[in-house]
């Protein structure tokens, strides 16, 4: 079967739909490596509006997962509210969608937060896969005995 243009921007979409959920889904398994594979080599993930850092190359990103595995004793986080827009040459995309985030360390702070990710997309070898995200805090963040 050979897809059309509308089949396949169906599929991008779909494709970077599960990068996104793969990177959430990797966080809340404590595995680092799933999480940071939604990211291309070169990506920016942005935390600087949420209080945290800006972390430059899947390196960098990798070992802030690393440190959160280690320091986080339960999480989820819900990712919904997708808009994608592909761009005309069909090799990149911009898109934004929510994502609620709840959970404790191991030395039993709690936190709380309803963010809003922006991103840019890019298609790889491997599938789409997010090239920025910047995050950015839609309600004020619960964090009991937390510091960031």
């Amino acid at each position: 079967m050979t897809l059309t243009r509308p089949d396949t921007r169906v599929a991008d979409v779909l494709d970077i739909q599960r990068a996104t959920h793969l990177y959430a889904r990797g966080l809340d398994r404590f595995d680092p490596q799933e999480a940071v594979s939604a990211f291309t080599d070169d990506a920016v993930w942005d935390t600087t509006p949420v209080g945290l850092e800006r972390f430059e190359g899947r390196a960098a990103i990798l070992g802030f997962f690393e440190r959160d595995a280690a320091a986080i004793a339960d999480q989820f986080h819900v990712i919904t509210n997708h808009v994608v827009d592909l761009s005309d040459d069909g090799d990149t995309a911009t898109g934004t969608n929510y994502v609620f985030s709840e959970g404790h360390t191991r030395s039993g702070a709690a936190f709380k937060a309803i963010a809003l990710n922006e991103d840019t997309y890019r298609r790889t070898p491997q599938g789409w896969r997010i090239s920025t995200r910047r995050i950015s805090a839609l309600t004020p963040p619960e964090l009991e005995g937390f510091d960031a």
